[in-house]
């Protein structure tokens, strides 16, 4: 749960945002998005030098260690002034991330980070007002990213300003209606779960919150100063590389939504989670997920799109044996 702080932070920022000429509201998600990562890797870093630091072994950086590569970082950049701020964001910071995908380094974190890199490829900054950038780098900054839970319920809260349905029918499902869902289904930690048309990966997110919630020891679970229950999901330790890199998996033809989804399920603690660019109805499913096609997920979640059609060449011939049909849903 958030602070009414936090929420009127935020809503500060959308106005902001809102009469500096930026109104579509995932175009303001996006923005706040990219800003967040940015601050993320950062965090990420420092918490690696600091282990480097104690343990006196090297480490794998994100950032290059040399003057321009620092500059790269949140905390060496966040005091720009506006206009200098715009160009090094706009130049350097954003076609960084796209490289993270190609910098190697199989294992963890670095991994994570890199498939989250894939869909920010075309990241652009958007926000033409100095004074709105300023604003919302500050706000960013302000955000309590360091706890894992109330991540994920600032993005949720942004992600719920989002009522509008995209053009091939995707919107937000209702949170009562996932979280009841869930109740029914009762994942397991050990279980693969996936959404085959995404979008913003509620479902998934929500999952793993549930999961927290369900997996908390007494000890775990505590109260906040306005009275929120968090739970810390310690008793998920021994799942904890399944749920990173295994267990999670969504698809969606949409890269804004990608992009979306892959940072909802970063700041719900999930660095790995398989989100694709993939039509769940088309035939090439079978060429590039052949054993995720049939028979491997244990839970499927989902709210079909509501508004699209199919075109028939391209559809699995699987699903067109089950139904005659041109509609996704």
């Amino acid at each position: 749960m958030l602070t009414g702080k936090i929420r009127n932070d935020i809503d500060k920022l959308w106005e902001k945002f809102w009469t500096g000429g930026i109104t579509n509201p995932l175009t303001v998600i996006e923005q706040i998005s990219y800003l967040m990562f940015a601050r993320m890797l950062d965090m990420q870093e420092d918490v690696a030098e600091r282990k480097a630091n104690r343990t006196g072994k090297a480490f794998d950086r994100l950032f290059p260690n040399t003057p321009d590569g620092q500059l790269l970082r949140w905390k060496n950049f966040r005091n720009m002034s506006g206009k200098e701020l715009h160009k090094h964001l706009k130049q350097n910071v954003y076609p960084f991330f796209a490289q993270l995908g190609t910098a190697g380094g199989e294992g963890g974190e670095r991994a994570g980070l890199g498939h989250i890199s894939e869909y920010m490829q075309d990241a652009d900054l958007e926000i033409k007002n100095e004074s709105v950038l300023t604003s919302a780098v500050e706000m960013v900054n302000d955000l309590p990213l360091t706890q894992s839970d109330v991540k994920g319920d600032i993005y949720e809260y942004l992600l719920s300003k989002l009522t509008t349905a995209g053009i091939n029918g995707q919107f937000r499902t209702p949170r009562h209606i996932i979280d009841a869902m869930i109740e029914f289904i009762a994942p397991q930690p050990t279980d693969v779960i996936c959404d085959p048309s995404c979008g913003t990966a509620g479902f998934l997110a929500r999952t793993m919150e549930y999961l927290n919630r369900v997996h908390s020891s007494p000890e775990g679970t505590f109260t906040d100063e306005d009275g929120n229950l968090h739970y810390s999901g310690d008793l998920l330790e021994p799942y904890r590389q399944h749920i990173n890199s295994q267990m999670f998996w969504g698809f969606d033809f949409d890269t804004t939504m990608l992009r979306v989804s892959s940072m909802n399920m970063m700041l719900h603690g999930v660095n790995g989670a398989n989100i694709r660019y993939q039509d769940s109805l088309s035939k090439s499913i079978k060429e590039h997920y052949p054993r995720q096609e049939e028979n491997f997920f244990d839970v499927v979640l989902a709210n079909p799109p509501f508004k699209g059609t199919l075109d028939e060449t391209n559809t699995n011939p699987d699903v067109l044996g089950l139904v005659k049909t041109k509609k996704t849903e």
